[in-house]
């Protein structure tokens, strides 16, 4: 294959043309280092290359690029950048890499996303592991960060006081509202036992 033509794309890209047709988009900087002009020939395996060279350069960057802005699970640092990006095996390989270097962290950012949705949130542990597990953090991560934390259950009732307290004021008078209390409060994690517990004197059954 010849390339004919090279010409610049927005994002750093830069479009090949091969005997005459448009090929594939290729990361700009991965261009020029290649010393490619137009002219020259390319084989099949020369150009699969190329493209692989741009694809984990291009993951690599996004990931940089993503962590700038917010902690990510490596789960779900990967699937943004196989969604936007790159290549999956790309994006997987960009991720494998930050987490050796130190700069993607399960546990830690398991930590600090357990404390949002506590503390930020309010939500109930059965929640706060469903939002774990949608992150990609494994069971025994999310296992481990919940057991440090020194208090659950006395973080629960707060959360749920406050929550009674500030969307459901009127809970105690009337029935309508209590019961979308406790369904709200379900939503949020807590189990049936501990949303009677924080209704505290009321004893009437609700249906689940």
């Amino acid at each position: 294959m010849e390339l004919t033509a090279a010409e610049p794309r927005r994002k750093n890209l830069t479009q090949l043309y091969l005997d005459g047709e448009p090929g594939p988009k290729i990361d700009t900087e991965v261009f020029l280092l290649s010393r490619l002009q137009p002219g020259d020939v390319l084989d099949q395996e020369e150009l699969q290359e190329l493209v692989a060279r741009s694809d984990a350069r291009r993951a690599q960057e996004k990931a940089l690029y993503l962590l700038e802005h917010r902690s990510h699970s490596k789960r779900e640092l990967t699937e943004k950048i196989a969604r936007t990006t790159a290549s999956r095996e790309a994006a997987q390989a960009a991720a494998d890499h930050l987490e050796e270097i130190g700069l993607l962290d399960d546990r830690a950012y398991a930590e600090s996303f357990v404390k949002e949705l506590l503390l930020r949130k309010g939500y109930g542990v059965r929640r706060v592991r469903q939002e774990l597990a949608r992150k990609g953090i494994a069971p025994e991560i999310a296992d481990q960060v919940l057991d440090q934390w020194e208090d659950l259950d006395q973080t629960a009732r707060e959360n749920m006081a406050r929550v009674l307290e500030k969307r459901y004021p009127r809970w105690r008078e009337e029935e309508a509202v209590r019961r979308r209390a406790v369904a709200a409060l379900q939503r949020l994690g807590y189990t049936w036992d501990q949303v009677r517990d924080a209704l505290g004197s009321w004893e009437q059954d609700v249906p689940m």
